[in-house]
């Protein structure tokens, strides 16, 4: 365990976290940069004591179970959290779980493209963040549940709204395939995430396609870069698809544009206006 070190990372990591981030009020008073010690050790379930000597380099040891909390309440990336861990002297076992929090300047970028459908995705297909014209393409997830926002669950398991299997899109069944196979890897970096096993348990009681993929072992897959999405106002929009890497994070950005010109680049101006509005459309 090099103290010293872990004092200085754990001190450099806890001034660079505004309070907003954590959702608590930066106040008039407030001095110190980033979080105080009593806030660091309160989202970390551990004692304002205990915290206040690791940063003095003079704490024990801390437990697998603390450095959770550790990287949790700082907010750290995979990277930073695997840092922590080899300065504590406990070399990290798998990560805990997929992480679920979007980079502040991601969801400035989703913002920033309102000409673009995008939405931010987790290792386990969960949309965790999205802009005003991937709602109105695809839904309203700000109006779903947290579980019904999972797009592999969707594709195998639906609810398929108006008879259209994930948002009507034309590479279902290849979005499927590969969604089976990448959560096959996601499942062996995250084996003891309960929200992993769980989605990957219901998907194989409740879809034979799911069991067939998942029995096949494979997980290579090539991304679809075209698609076209049947929606129920507008019409069949045709996109071409990127997606980019968020690696610190195990996360995806997907970006959906239209051909300059073409029909589907309208169709899109349109839904901007539009926006989640479904009018008579039975949703």
């Amino acid at each position: 365990m090099d103290r010293r070190e872990l004092a200085v990372f754990l001190r450099s990591r806890r001034e660079q976290i505004a309070p907003a981030d954590v959702g608590l009020p930066a106040g008039p008073r407030r001095r110190t940069p980033g979080l105080r010690r009593e806030e660091a050790a309160q989202l970390a379930f551990i004692s304002t004591e205990y915290y206040t000597r690791l940063e003095q380099a003079r704490g024990p040891r801390p437990s697998r179970e603390v450095l959770a909390g550790l990287a949790r309440a700082l907010r750290l990336s995979n990277a930073e959290r695997t840092h922590l861990h080899h300065l504590a002297g406990a070399p990290p076992g798998p990560p805990p779980g997929p992480n679920r929090e979007v980079r502040q300047s991601v969801l400035d970028l989703l913002r920033r493209l309102p000409q673009a459908a995008a939405i931010v995705t987790s290792a386990a297909y969960e949309v965790l963040a999205w802009n005003d014209l991937a709602a109105a393409l695809m839904e309203d997830f700000s109006a779903l549940p947290r579980r019904e926002r999972n797009l592999v669950r969707q594709v195998f398991l639906g609810p398929h709204r108006q008879g259209r299997r994930l948002y009507g899109v034309s590479d279902a069944d290849a979005f499927a395939r590969v969604s089976a196979r990448r959560l096959r890897a996601t499942a062996a970096r995250y084996p003891n995430d309960p929200g992993v096993t769980g989605l990957v348990d219901e998907l194989l009681a409740g879809s034979e396609d799911f069991a067939r993929l998942w029995a096949s072992h494979d997980v290579g897959a090539e991304r679809s870069l075209r698609k076209t999405f049947q929606h129920p106002l507008v019409g069949p929009v045709t996109v071409n698809c990127d997606v980019l890497d968020i690696t610190d994070r195990d996360q995806q950005v997907v970006i959906y544009t239209a051909a300059p010109g073409s029909a589907s680049e309208e169709a899109l101006r349109l839904l901007s206006v539009i926006g989640t509005q479904r009018m008579d459309v039975d949703h």
